[in-house]
């Protein structure tokens, strides 16, 4: 999947080092590592960066498929997160972000992008590939929970779920609403 400037590939063991350097020392969100939506309040609590960090890099070196990153040349940029909804338990704890109904949906829940690759539209690219890899995989529905600034700009440490204009641009739709500034969006992935 391209935008223009951008690539987007699989986090694969291969790739490690292009995401490694795209969160940096801090591990892109206070050393989050993008684990702290695939855990539940409890077992985050207390888990340091190089903690997080390691177990990311068993679920890469699994051989699963965490997520995606966007290159600019050969820069990684911006990184998805991108599986199953059930692989993220902190959705399962959510009151705002609950299933919406019985289907089984695969999320892209998380984002990151660096400084110099931000309003460039690397998250709507990122979702636009998401869904491709999604479809791929047998998935059906995809859904993500981004944030709707409503007019205001969001400071980038709150905007990790993403915006909802680039979950629109991408060709999601609103599903339900359960906050004011929080949608859970979904797109419908239709068979090849």
């Amino acid at each position: 999947m391209k935008k223009p400037g951008l690539s987007i590939r699989p986090l694969t063991p291969a790739r490690w080092k292009d995401f490694e350097a795209l969160f940096g020392p801090r591990g892109a969100c206070a050393g989050c590592w993008c684990q702290w939506i695939r855990r539940t309040s409890a077992e985050h609590r207390g888990t340091a960066s190089e903690a997080n960090k390691r177990a990311m890099k068993r679920l890469v070196d699994s051989g699963e498929v965490p997520g995606l990153l966007a290159y600019e040349g050969k820069k990684a940029v911006a990184w998805a997160a991108l599986g199953p909804r059930s692989g993220f338990k902190r959705l399962e704890t959510s009151r705002v972000l609950k299933p919406v109904d019985g289907e089984p949906v695969w999320s892209a829940p998380c984002f990151f992008v660096a400084r110099e690759a931000r309003g460039k539209g690397a998250t709507t690219a990122l979702l636009l590939a998401a869904a491709d890899r999604a479809r791929k995989q047998g998935a059906k529905v995809l859904e993500g929970y981004p944030v709707d600034p409503k007019g205001r700009k969001i400071p980038p440490a709150f905007a990790w779920w993403g915006l909802e204009p680039a979950f629109r641009k991408a060709g999601f739709r609103e599903a339900v609403r359960r906050s004011p500034a929080r949608p859970v969006m979904r797109k419908a992935l239709r068979a090849q």
